[in-house]
């Protein structure tokens, strides 16, 4: 692309997101990746779904950000080859990269064509910014390109995208993290905090129905890439705070009897019968720390807003195996696996 600009594509082939969908659609309760949301048109309306005045999240971590960047840069530290974790649209990383001052910003998103559009932008805007593009799958093992040098490692995993794993999910997430880190680099993780159930359910029940497009599009999109034959009338968007799991539940409800094809299987929906799309997990600052115990960090800084609805967390990977005893303190030097 250019000295400046390079790319690397991981994008998952069709094949296995083939078999990842009809694997869950064969389970009961049914349910998707919520991976697939995020082709050109679903990241699109993500990002609509960002500036709607329900949904807090953006808007809130990036004044965290716009806060406090200048000391999560003296904790991250700069020159530092910076991996951005769902880049997106890459609105947030303007703000932290202008404290940072990486040498090289990698950004890590699915979507191939809406990574290449926000990079270029960004490039633009940077001028003198080294980056290398990752179209990869980010919540599955995958190898960072070669010839990065030994310099420090930072990760950005902003949004509160951590709440897509369910909790054991997302310690083994953090470890593959860890793994790009090594032991001593750092993590600045968003994380949505536990809140007032109106204030979640509004966020992904929004009044112009954007989330529900966003969440239909995920058929939209399987059709597409698998030649299935959902039809998005005949299913609607719902989302609720569940708060014995302390998530937000969103999911496809089928309005009535009918079959869908797909990849040469048949999968039969009742009326009311429900796809599972997506869990977003909300955290307290402590129950969030001793997650990321549990997968070898060391709790550094948590920043958050004036109203407590998000947090931005420093973390320093101090090797697999550093966890926790089972109290939620450190185990022994002893039991650290280097």
């Amino acid at each position: 692309m250019s000295e400046r600009l390079s790319f690397t594509d991981l994008q998952p082939r069709p094949a296995d997101m083939r078999a990842e969908v009809t694997a869950g659609l064969s389970r009961l309760p049914k349910r998707l990746p919520p991976k697939y949301f995020y082709d050109q048109r679903g990241s699109r309306l993500f990002d609509a779904i960002t500036e709607l005045p329900e949904y807090y999240p953006t808007r809130t971590e990036i004044d965290i950000l716009e806060r406090y960047g200048s000391e999560m840069a003296d904790l991250v530290g700069r020159e530092v080859l910076l991996v951005e974790l769902g880049s997106g649209s890459s609105s947030k990383i303007r703000v932290l990269l202008r404290a940072l001052k990486p040498a090289v910003y990698m950004p890590v998103d699915i979507s191939r064509e809406h990574l290449l559009e926000a990079v270029t932008a960004l490039a633009r805007g940077f001028g003198e910014l080294k980056i290398h593009a990752v179209c990869a799958d980010y919540t599955a093992p995958f190898a960072l390109p070669a010839g990065l040098g030994d310099r420090p490692r930072a990760v950005f995993f902003p949004g509160s995208s951590i709440g897509n794993f369910d909790p054991e999910e997302g310690r083994r997430f953090l470890e593959r993290v860890g793994a790009i880190l090594g032991d001593g680099g750092r993590l600045l993780i968003g994380v949505d905090l536990i809140k007032d159930f109106s204030v979640l359910n509004a966020a992904y029940n929004d009044a112009l129905g954007v989330t529900a497009d966003f969440n239909t599009n995920l058929l939209r999109h399987i059709n597409r890439e698998l030649d299935a034959d959902f039809d998005l009338a005949g299913f609607r968007h719902e989302a609720f705070y569940n708060s014995v799991e302390s998530r937000i539940e969103m999911h496809l409800i089928s309005l009535t009897e009918q079959q869908v094809s797909l990849a040469g299987e048949s999968f039969f929906f009742h009326e009311g019968e429900s796809i599972h799309t997506e869990s977003s997990y909300k955290y307290s600052i402590d129950g969030f720390q001793s997650l990321a115990r549990g997968a070898g960090y060391e709790a550094e800084r948590v920043w958050t807003d004036a109203n407590d609805l998000f947090s931005v967390h420093c973390l320093r990977f101090a090797g697999v195996g550093y966890g926790t005893d089972g109290e939620g303190g450190a185990v022994s030097d002893d039991s650290k696996r280097q």
